[in-house]
């Protein structure tokens, strides 16, 4: 799968599915000059989780210079749900600001609502677009293919799944110039301390690639410390599910160590290039970890995709 169940033993982190990121989006907005960051949460939405964590920090980093460390962060945080309703703040910080956990910087938006209907809620300041609430889940493939060895049922999994979906639009400039990498993560305060329990960009990695004792470890680390981290022990799961010789693992795995996704807005955005809402990471995972034996599960994106912001489809019906 994508990122779905990112915690050990296919779980949600800390057993909550409102901590648990799902995916991560980067692409040309439908105007010109724009770019579209989407981070989803929340897998099986609303039935594990009507909200969003009230104590967490939902967060996109942003590297501009290509050390692997947030130049600009943008953080979400949402208030105490209540009576089916909950706000949301967004935050964009720079510098050493945005290399903490925390929420900080300068407040984009304040306290707007959070969408749990059909119809997204819109916001829109300083050229800046915001929108926050259950909507269907982009995700496509066949896990239980996947999972019975490739054998495929022609079942996508995520049909009719839906998420929190977290959609923000900024200038181009909001990102610098050029090439930047971004990855998202979550952090939850426990006992006056904010920990951080899910992190990735590129999908379906963990699942693949962590072994279950070292899963919170990677969801509470950072991109800068990848490579020295987990290039052996990803070579050597490769070496076994591709047959690759150390050199030629080592070489794909330059494109996901460090877990950085980057987006050269000079050349057509498509995975590992940012990452469209059609994109097929599955098969392109699939073929990497397979050696290229395993090409295609067979399942196509989704159809109820929107064409201007807030892009992701309406929410499927709950029930």
């Amino acid at each position: 799968m994508s990122h779905h169940l990112s915690g050990p033993h296919l779980r949600s982190p800390k057993g909550d599915a409102r901590l648990d990121l799902t995916d991560l989006f980067v692409f040309p907005a439908a105007d010109d000059g724009r770019t579209v960051l989407i981070m989803n949460v929340n897998p099986f939405a609303p039935t594990q989780g009507e909200a969003f964590h009230p104590d967490a920090v939902y967060r996109i980093n942003i590297d501009t210079d290509g050390d692997h460390r947030a130049d600009v962060a943008y953080s979400f945080v949402f208030s105490e749900p209540a009576g089916g309703r909950q706000t949301a703040t967004v935050r964009r910080a720079v510098g050493a600001q945005a290399r903490a956990h925390e929420a900080a910087g300068d407040a984009l938006f304040t306290d707007v609502p959070v969408a749990f209907g059909h119809e997204p809620h819109l916001a829109e300041s300083d050229g800046r677009r915001f929108s926050a609430g259950l909507r269907s889940d982009p995700f496509f493939a066949d896990l239980d293919g996947i999972g019975d060895d490739f054998r495929w049922t022609g079942t996508d999994f995520g049909v009719d799944k839906n998420v929190f979906g977290i959609v923000l639009e900024v200038p181009d400039h909001d990102l610098g110039d050029g090439t930047f990498g971004v990855w998202a993560r979550v952090s939850v305060r426990e006992g006056g301390e904010l920990v951080s329990v899910d992190r990735g960009a590129h999908p379906s990695l963990t699942a693949y690639f962590n072994a279950e004792e070292v899963k919170d470890a990677y969801n509470a680390g950072e991109p800068a410390d990848d490579r020295a981290a987990y290039l052996e022990p990803w070579k050597a799961v490769l070496a076994h599910t591709g047959g690759y010789a150390p050199a030629a693992a080592e070489e794909v795995l330059r494109t996901v160590l460090p877990d950085v996704l980057r987006f050269d807005r000079t050349r057509p955005v498509g995975y590992p290039n940012g990452r469209t809402l059609t994109d097929d990471v599955t098969d392109a995972r699939l073929a990497m970890v397979s050696g290229g034996k395993v090409t295609d599960d067979h399942i196509g994106p989704h159809t109820d995709l929107l064409p201007a912001f807030p892009y992701l489809g309406h929410p499927h019906p709950v029930g």
